[in-house]
């Protein structure tokens, strides 16, 4: 299996480390300066853009555009209709909804080769929007691009443009032959319209709504987990400590009967007794440290994932590089996280060592396990893995993971730092 990122940072694989605040290369921009001699600053404005041409290239560019706009505009209204009357006229079957949400999806391409365009032929630079959250599975990819306001501001775009793609297919057409003196005018004045449309609709201003709606998921997500975890506690109470603090209490009853009456029978039933105490604590020792061990809050993540690794049933390498603590919380998901990774590596990979790395990177909290198993893991191969994942990203983290068939695997999760808060 080959690399299957999460959308987030770059993160490193297989080599060295990279250094927080290293730079990257140049841009050519960078390299055509550092090249040439530039003349020092003198505090007067730079010398204004050459004047544009009636007739020069941005005019036959803009020409270009508009005679494109209705094939292009007749297409994206068909597909806008054709999409969203299908899938909401068969809403009342199962199959209503998806339909919608591939047309919904189908329309970010069409928006991506309209912006395309208009950086072509217009010089319009708009920023592609983010992709969408991969999380959640089926009904999760459904709710996501259902709501997608990108595709649905796309969808309007190709219902209104239309007409007006017709307006300007004619009147470009007809200037050509018949009101050439007013043709880079007139270009200009539609073209203009067009700009102004592809900025408005199709350009990635809705970031900060689906940043919100992204936060509500990932609060949906982190509700759903604190539930699960307090289900898990009351379950290992009542199954676990509770029924043997039960049986303990009753185990003691009959001793104290036979105390007068058979006082070896006593002392044998109080010698059980002692023996189930001993197990009860175990169990509630174990059960607080799946709630938190101690050794991390005394100790940090070093002691706290060493110990959890000598648990592991392969021998396991730690390496923590971490000059301070991160917050608590961050501290928190970091040791239950390479905690899982490492029950993974217990349970499914027949690998021979592994290990675990730890280090800081610029803002980011960074965990990598790796092991020589027979590799093949899936986000969705039923390893925990992908609600690891949904997990991670509801604090604004990232996994990554990659395992090839064969072998070896390497996790990386990324973490945000978050500065431990200091005692006033």
């Amino acid at each position: 299996m080959g690399l299957t990122p999460l959308p987030f940072t770059h993160l490193p694989h297989g080599g060295a480390r990279s250094a927080p605040g290293t730079l990257g290369p140049m841009s050519a921009d960078h390299d055509s300066a550092a090249g040439s001699t530039a003349a020092p600053s003198t505090g007067f404005a730079a010398a204004p853009a050459r004047p544009r041409t009636a007739y020069g290239k941005e005019t036959w560019k803009e020409i270009v555009f508009l005679l494109s706009n209705l094939f292009t505009a007749l297409t994206g209204f068909v597909y806008a209709v054709v999409s969203v009357l299908l899938g909401v006229g068969l809403s009342v079957t199962v199959i209503g909804l998806p339909l919608l949400a591939l047309g919904l999806g189908g329309a970010r391409w069409i928006g991506r080769s309209e912006r395309a365009r208009a950086r072509v032929l217009l010089g319009v630079e708009v920023r592609e929007p983010s992709p969408l959250p991969r999380r959640g599975g089926f009904f999760g990819w459904l709710w996501s691009a259902l709501k997608d306001p990108v595709a649905w501001r796309t969808q309007l775009y190709g219902l209104i443009r239309l007409p007006w793609g017709i307006l300007t297919f004619t009147v470009s057409l007809v200037s050509l032959f018949v009101l050439w003196p007013v043709l880079p005018f007139l270009s200009r004045l539609l073209a203009g319209a067009d700009r102004g449309m592809v900025r408005g609709l199709l350009s990635p201003s809705d970031e900060l709504e689906r940043r919100i709606a992204e936060l509500e998921t990932d609060r949906g997500v982190v509700v759903d987990t604190a539930a699960a975890d307090l289900r898990r506690i009351e379950r290992d109470l009542h199954d676990g400590a509770q029924a043997r603090l039960v049986a303990l209490a009753m185990g003691l009853g009959l001793a104290k009967e036979k105390l007068l009456d058979d006082p070896e029978a006593a002392a044998a039933m109080v010698d059980e007794a002692h023996g189930e105490v001993k197990l009860a604590l175990q169990e509630l020792r174990d059960l607080a440290r799946g709630i938190h061990p101690a050794v991390l809050t005394d100790r940090g993540l070093g002691a706290a994932l060493s110990s959890v690794s000598a648990r592991c049933t392969v021998p396991v390498r730690v390496d923590v590089d971490l000059a301070e603590r991160p917050a608590e919380a961050i501290e928190g998901i970091a040791y239950f996280t390479v905690s899982e990774l490492l029950q993974n590596v217990s349970k499914h990979s027949r690998a021979r060592s592994a290990s675990v790395e730890v280090w800081r990177a610029a803002d980011r909290l960074m965990l990598r396990v790796r092991d020589d198993g027979t590799g093949g893991a899936r986000l969705d191969g039923g390893t925990g893995l992908a609600g690891l994942a949904e997990r991670l990203g509801a604090v604004d983290g990232v996994l990554v993971l990659d395992s090839p068939a064969g072998g070896p695997t390497a996790v990386t999760a990324e973490l945000p730092w978050r500065d431990r808060p200091t005692a006033r």
